[in-house]
């Protein structure tokens, strides 16, 4: 069947009969991942007032090839990469359907990669984890590497031993497991980088719909991937009464006992502890949803909730905290004014509808809060 997304015509394969993911019985094409790719091609755009030398573009796992279009279409050189004969011919044919020179090649991205590359930008979009695939690209990138992770369970610590075995660190499962995902795969990416004596800076980060998505920057000095490894550390968490504690580092020195109630805390890292995105960019890529994208007022509440985050290494769920403190919770935006209005930084967080980032501690949201119930 011939979809249209976002200004691109590309052809994709008829939907089984009951399936959510329109996936068929051939090449891969999951239509709710629209999102995803409408705020990567604003993040295209935005990149490309960034860095007008950016030119080039790798779709590493290409399946219908309709990522590769819709950057063809924003302006990139693209070459579209897959191991499935089928996925190449097709996205061959979509990049000649909507008028685009790239090209298709029956290629495995890492040999791909050290073959052919470096290419300005590389997208890497796989079922489950990056990482067989990371190394390569990190190491034949110029400017951008653009990574998508849908393992969240190892990545959150739900399914440990997975997590430890593929992102090197301790993943914890929490109430904030989604940023705990995002953190540890931002580690692991930001270590693999430095390998290469390159820096991996990610410039904007999300979390939806049952994947991470993070856009990283490149810059090839040792120097620059030094100050990278520093934004890494690990996280104290108490699961009595949610109290949590942070420490930049690649040692370890957890506390004996919460600060707050005394419970024993237990531990996560490294992590990358730094920013997820930087805030200028996200509003640039705001600015450059359309809205010919089927995900425009999805993609741009988003980046406003993203551009707007308090810069802290996790989140609360309002939720959780009301129910431990045994009140009912009050709105959102009534809680959040409230920290604020106590002196202290405060805002809604993308990961869910009671998500909120704070430099309070939870005793000092309990007091700053205390009015509301």
């Amino acid at each position: 069947m011939l979809v249209s997304e976002g200004g691109a015509a590309v052809e994709v394969p008829e939907a089984r009969d009951g399936a959510s993911d329109g996936s068929g019985d051939g090449v891969f094409f999951n239509p709710t991942q629209e999102l995803n790719r409408d705020v990567t091609v604003a993040v295209l755009r935005a990149y490309r007032d960034r860095d007008p030398r950016a030119a080039s573009y790798l779709d590493a796992m290409a399946a219908s090839g309709i990522r590769g279009v819709r950057a063809g279409l924003a302006g990139y050189d693209v070459t579209c990469a897959d191991v499935d004969a089928d996925a190449v011919q097709l996205a061959q044919a979509n990049l000649a359907r909507n008028d685009l020179d790239g090209a298709a090649v029956h290629r495995d991205v890492n040999a791909l990669l050290h073959d052919e590359g470096p290419f300005d930008v590389v997208d890497i979009d796989p079922f489950g984890t990056p990482i067989p695939f990371v190394d390569s690209a990190f190491a034949n990138t110029r400017d951008l590497v653009c990574v998508t992770a849908t393992d969240t369970a190892p990545l959150c610590g739900a399914h440990y031993n997975s997590g430890v075995r593929k992102y090197a660190t301790v993943p914890q499962n929490t109430e904030y497991h989604a940023e705990m995902g995002l953190r540890v795969l931002v580690s692991a990416l930001v270590r693999t980088a430095a390998r290469y004596d390159t820096a991996a800076v990610p410039v904007l980060s999300h979390v939806t719909r049952h994947y991470a998505r993070t856009y990283l920057e490149l810059d090839h000095r040792a120097t620059s991937a030094d100050s990278t490894l520093e934004e890494l550390g690990y996280v104290y968490h108490c699961d009595q009464c949610l109290h949590r504690e942070h420490e930049f580092g690649l040692v370890a020195h957890p506390p004996d006992e919460c600060a707050h109630c005394g419970a024993s805390v237990r531990t996560a890292g490294p992590i990358w502890l730094g920013a997820v995105r930087d805030a200028a960019f996200t509003h640039t890529v705001h600015d450059a949803v359309t809205d010919d994208m089927g995900e425009a007022k999805a993609a741009r509440s988003l980046l406003e909730t993203l551009a707007a985050e308090v810069e802290t290494p996790t989140h609360y769920d309002q939720h959780k905290l009301c129910k431990q403190w045994g009140l009912p919770a009050p709105a959102m935006d009534e809680f959040v004014e409230a920290l604020r209005a106590a002196g202290h930084e405060a805002s809604r967080a993308h990961y869910h509808g009671t998500a909120l980032k704070t430099t309070a501690t939870v005793a000092e949201m309990r007091a700053a809060t205390s009015d509301l119930f």
